[in-house]
């Protein structure tokens, strides 16, 4: 089994390393503490891969268990720290007394834009990073276990207020 378990990991690894990057980052946003997520992430992956059986497909597999090691992650850090999590009612109150300097540059806007879903409960930051990754409604549904309906309503909200967030923090910005 090992060499089937080494020859998936390496797959998964080439083929969805720079997206799993991007997950741990946008879980965790203090750099050490980002790597060390990552580091996690990638031996969940070898471990779990003793047990894929190819019911759903390997992108589904991997997305699955890297949310729920980075959702777990999360939950040890806020345990740890007291927790800075919104849900969206409050995320979508608090839209308009943010400010936060507006940049031209793509990058910080997109820095700017990871810091309000780093915010975001567990959940609602799961779905919305699997949904900037490209995935379907179906197989967010497959790694979360929500409908694909509650999916889709869930997604529409977290986006409407986070543009809100996003540029009720431009229009405040000096």
């Amino acid at each position: 089994m090992d060499a089937k378990q080494d020859e998936l990991y390496r797959k998964a690894a080439a083929e969805f390393g720079t997206a799993l990057d991007r997950l741990a980052h946008a879980y965790e946003a203090h750099p050490d503490r980002s790597r060390d997520l990552l580091q996690e992430i990638h031996l969940a992956l070898w471990r779990s891969f003793e047990k894929f059986d190819g019911r759903c497909s390997l992108r589904t597999w991997i997305y699955r268990v890297a949310h729920n090691v980075a959702t777990s992650h999360v939950i040890r850090q806020s345990r740890r720290n007291p927790p800075t999590f919104l849900t969206l009612e409050e995320a979508e109150a608090q839209a308009g007394h943010e400010s936060v300097e507006v940049s031209a540059d793509r990058q910080k806007s997109l820095a700017r834009l990871l810091a309000l879903i780093q915010r975001l409960e567990p959940m609602d930051r799961q779905l919305m990073l699997a949904y900037l990754e490209g995935m379907d409604a179906e197989s967010i549904a497959e790694i979360t276990g929500l409908s694909a309906a509650n999916i889709w309503t869930k997604i529409h909200r977290i986006k409407n207020v986070l543009t809100r967030q996003f540029h009720a923090g431009g229009r405040d910005a000096r």
